[in-house]
C-alpha cells in the first residue's frame, strides 16, 4: 500500500516543487479542492443522521419488505460506479419520471449541472457505510441499559441521548470517515451527471480525470493534496473515536 502512495508523491513532484505549487494553487484546481470537500463533508454528515436513523429501523423494527430494503442498501457497493450515475441522470435528468404537472404546480426533479447533483451522487454512493457500521453495534447493545432507564423515568429522547448514543457513537464516526474518504474520490457516479463544468460543478476526482491526458503530473499532484486531506481527516476522526470509546469505557 505505501508503495503506490510513494510512487504518485515521486510522480507529482518531477518537475519540481514550484511546478507542484503552482498546479495546486491553480484557481481550477483550488475551485475544485473546495467543491470536493464542501460536497464530500455534506453528504457524509448528512448519511451520518440518515444511516443512523436507517440502521435504528433495520434493528429495532419488523415491517413488510425489510429484507427487500436490506438488501437494496448495499446496492451502491456492488455498482460500478457508472452505472450509478447512468441511474441518477435516468431519475434526475432531463428525462426524469418525477414530475408534477397539474393544478398549475409545475415541478420536474431535474438536477443536472447543478451543485445538487454531486450531493445527491454523492449521498447515493456513501450511505451504505454508515448503516453498516452502526448496525451491528446496535444487535450488540444491552436492551436492558434502556428498559433500566425507562423504569427510573427517563424519556426516550434522553435515554438514546445518554445511553445509546455513546455505544454506538464509535460506529457513527467510522461510517462518516468512511463515507467522506470515497466522497472526495468518487467518479463514476458525479460525471455524467454534473456536466464537469469548471468552477462550477467539476470536483477534484473529474478534475484530475480530465487532466490525467495532458498533463500527469499535475493529475498526480492534485491526488497528493486529495490524499493527503482524506489521511488527515482519516487521523482525526480516528482520534475522535478512540476518545469516545475511551470515555464509555470509563
Amino acid at each position: 500500500m505505501a508503495l503506490p502512495i510513494a510512487a504518485l508523491a515521486w510522480r507529482s513532484t518531477q518537475k519540481g516543487g514550484a511546478n507542484f505549487w503552482d498546479v495546486i494553487s491553480s484557481p481550477e484546481a483550488v475551485a475544485a479542492l473546495k467543491l470536493t470537500l464542501a460536497m464530500a463533508a455534506l453528504a457524509a454528515l448528512t448519511n451520518a443522521v440518515l444511516g443512523t436513523v436507517t440502521a435504528w429501523v433495520l434493528v429495532r423494527d419488523d415491517f413488510r419488505g425489510k429484507s427487500i430494503l436490506n438488501a437494496v442498501i448495499d446496492l451502491p457497493f456492488a455498482l460500478p460506479t457508472i452505472v450509478a450515475g447512468l441511474v441518477l441522470l435516468a431519475l434526475y435528468g432531463i428525462k426524469t419520471p418525477l414530475k408534477v404537472d397539474a393544478g398549475g404546480v409545475h415541478f420536474k426533479a431535474d438536477i443536472t449541472f447543478t451543485r445538487w447533483a454531486i450531493f445527491m451522487a454523492l449521498l447515493f454512493v456513501t450511505l451504505p457505510f454508515v448503516i453498516r457500521t452502526v448496525q451491528p453495534v446496535l444487535h450488540e447493545l444491552d436492551r436492558e441499559m434502556e428498559e433500566a432507564a425507562a423504569s427510573l423515568g427517563a424519556g426516550s429522547f434522553t435515554t438514546f441521548r445518554r445511553i445509546v448514543l455513546p455505544n454506538i457513537l464509535p460506529g457513527i464516526l467510522s461510517g462518516l470517515t468512511m463515507a467522506f474518504a470515497r466522497a472526495c474520490g468518487e467518479v463514476g457516479s458525479v460525471v455524467l451527471i454534473t456536466g464537469n463544468l469548471p468552477f462550477k460543478t467539476e470536483v477534484a476526482s473529474v478534475f484530475v480525470l480530465q487532466r490525467s491526458a495532458s498533463d500527469p503530473i499535475g493529475a498526480a499532484a492534485v491526488s497528493v493534496v486529495l490524499l493527503t486531506i482524506s489521511f488527515a481527516v482519516l487521523l482525526v476522526i480516528g482520534g475522535l473515536r478512540r476518545w469516545a470509546t475511551r470515555h464509555e469505557r470509563a
